[in-house]
């Protein structure tokens, strides 16, 4: 399969690539600078420019192209970055593929998208068939997946992923929290109460390579553990995995002045389950957030 990856140089895309190119799929890779190899091809999203013929003969489109999250404080200048950036980006993306001829346009977009879709539901839990919630992330979301419209138009398969917090100790979530456990200074945030859906990094990859090949599967699919946990059993089992003690919680009103917009993001509440995933008997390596933490800190 000739597959076309946009946001190939983050966390998830990183992984991604690899780990289609190690399935013997061929990777074609977006980039924004003067290409330097044969499977990059530059383009422009802010500008919404893509040369057309990036896209002959390639059977599936990925994009995972966006500033990320917790990059920065959430100024209203990088709260309008992190919206354009998606945005922009999936609008080029699908407005190139409806323009392709009905038959050398790819059969499937998986788009990427946030469990910020639903904002806060506390302790409700919630599948792909629950609306938008309020907030700045439920918007960016709605405006994001609504910008995939000409490629479904045109017929293509879409597949937004509402992905969760992917575990891995190179990056996203886990990352930035692994030093102050193992210096045993961290502990949960805020109340400890909100709840939060993680997926192994092994079962997100194996999750979007799934949903390639599920040509009846379209639509939203939350990308996600099926057992969500709270802040204060996340911080107990990674405590746990690391022998550490986490003792030392991070209130609430000091988290929203150390990373500003971001508290909005590690505050919340999402009880998200994989309802598509779940159907359609999706295996999960790692079912489990200790064994999911087993494998991001050591596999």
């Amino acid at each position: 399969m000739r597959i076309l990856i946009a946001g190939s140089s983050g966390f998830l895309g990183t992984r991604l690539s690899g780990h289609l190119s190690a399935a013997g799929h061929e990777i074609v890779r977006l980039v924004r600078r003067p290409p330097r190899s044969a499977d990059e091809v530059r383009w422009d999203p802010a500008a919404g420019q893509l040369d057309p013929t990036a896209l002959s003969g390639v059977t599936a489109v990925i994009n995972l192209s966006g500033a990320g999250v917790g990059d920065r404080r959430w100024t209203e200048a990088y709260k309008n970055l992190l919206r354009t950036s998606r945005v922009d980006s999936t609008g080029t993306l699908a407005a190139t593929i409806a323009g392709r001829p009905a038959d050398d346009r790819p059969r499937v977009l998986l788009n990427a998208s946030a469990i910020g879709w639903y904002g806060d539901t506390g302790d409700h839990p919630v599948t792909e068939e629950a609306p938008a919630g309020d907030g700045f992330l439920a918007d960016m979301c709605r405006v994001w997946e609504a910008a995939t419209g000409p490629a479904e138009s045109a017929g293509v398969r879409v597949v937004r992923l509402r992905t969760g917090y992917a575990l891995h100790r190179d990056g996203g979530f886990l990352k930035p929290q692994l030093l102050p456990f193992r210096l045993g200074i961290a502990g949960r945030m805020g109340s400890g109460r909100q709840w939060l859906p993680w997926i192994s990094l092994a079962d997100w990859l194996a999750a979007v390579t799934f949903l390639l090949d599920r040509d009846d599967v379209a639509g939203p699919v939350n990308v996600v553990g099926p057992a969500p946990v709270t802040n204060a059993e996340f911080t107990r089992a990674l405590a746990a995995a690391l022998h550490r003690p986490a003792v030392l919680p991070i209130p609430g009103p000091a988290l929203r002045i150390a990373v500003g917009g971001l508290a909005a993001d590690i505050l919340t509440s999402a009880r998200v389950l994989p309802g598509v995933l779940s159907r359609e008997d999706f295996a999960y390596r790692h079912p489990d957030l200790p064994s999911a933490l087993q494998a991001a800190l050591h596999d």
